[in-house]
């Protein structure tokens, strides 16, 4: 029973971040085939999210897509987490000046999470939704959340990280990650090519502030090319991103919010 209910409630969820990707009305049996969902068990959990007020059904043409309800649930977030602070602005100040995909990242376990996007305006791109989750082994902006904790604590963590990753040739020695800590804690920053996406590059920095206890990383990424012939200029609108955040007021203290 308690397997069934998980189901039924990760279903609900994916059927909810469907409609965030296509953005468009969609009949039952095209989210079932979207989803690879039964058609039964779709059927009954677009009547539940109709019926909970979530969705809305077009009977003429038997079609559903979300209500304002399902944005009130998440809308109080951003100001929860960010407050009054220049994160945001930070964010969109760096996609302005670059046009690349811009994330704000947390750690989460052994895991980064992309908590804030911005997608790029390039045609070339790599998008990552929000709310993602990858091993803090496989990223530079990973790598620059694991350089804040002390060493035996990475230690730890990249052995665990190794266990949950799937592919062999995926999982990481931990003298080449303590390599490239030490060379993000010298230079302040990461760059990294080919990883996570092939053919793609990532640039990020600590933030000074913390959410919910946890540092706080600024990523850019994009094609390989374009970023390395925009390297030194991509990495001083970063930097400029970085210092707008930094409490001007000696009184100021970071961001930590808790709940």
């Amino acid at each position: 029973m308690l397997s069934a209910q998980v189901k039924s409630a990760t279903r609900a969820i994916e059927i909810l971040e469907l409609f965030k990707r296509v953005r468009q009305p969609k009949g039952m049996s095209e989210v079932a085939n979207a989803l690879g969902y039964p058609a039964s068990s779709t059927t009954v959990l677009l009547k539940t999210l109709v019926k909970l007020g979530y969705l809305n059904y077009d009977r003429n043409e038997r079609v559903y897509f979300p209500t304002p309800k399902v944005t009130s649930l998440g809308e109080w977030i951003p100001r929860a987490l960010f407050g009054n602070s220049r994160i945001l602005d930070a964010m969109r100040d760096l996609q302005s000046a670059t046009g690349e995909g811009i994330s704000l990242n947390t750690k989460n376990d052994i895991y980064l999470q992309y908590i804030q996007v911005i997608y790029s305006v390039h045609a070339v791109r790599f998008d990552i939704d929000e709310g993602a989750l990858r091993l803090l082994t496989q990223s530079a902006a990973g790598w620059t959340l694991m350089s804040t904790l002390p060493d035996e604590r990475i230690d730890n963590l990249v052995r665990r990280a190794n266990i949950a990753t799937e592919k062999a040739a995926d999982r990481v020695k931990i003298p080449e990650i303590m390599a490239r800590i030490r060379e993000i804690r010298e230079q302040g920053y990461a760059w990294a090519e080919n990883i996570p996406f092939l053919g793609g590059a990532t640039l990020c920095a600590l933030l000074p502030t913390t959410i919910q206890g946890q540092p706080v990383v600024l990523t850019l990424g994009g094609a390989l090319e374009r970023m390395r012939l925009n390297r030194e200029r991509y990495l001083a609108a970063l930097r400029r991103a970085v210092k707008s955040v930094t409490p001007k007021d000696p009184f100021d203290q970071p961001i930590d919010i808790e709940f």
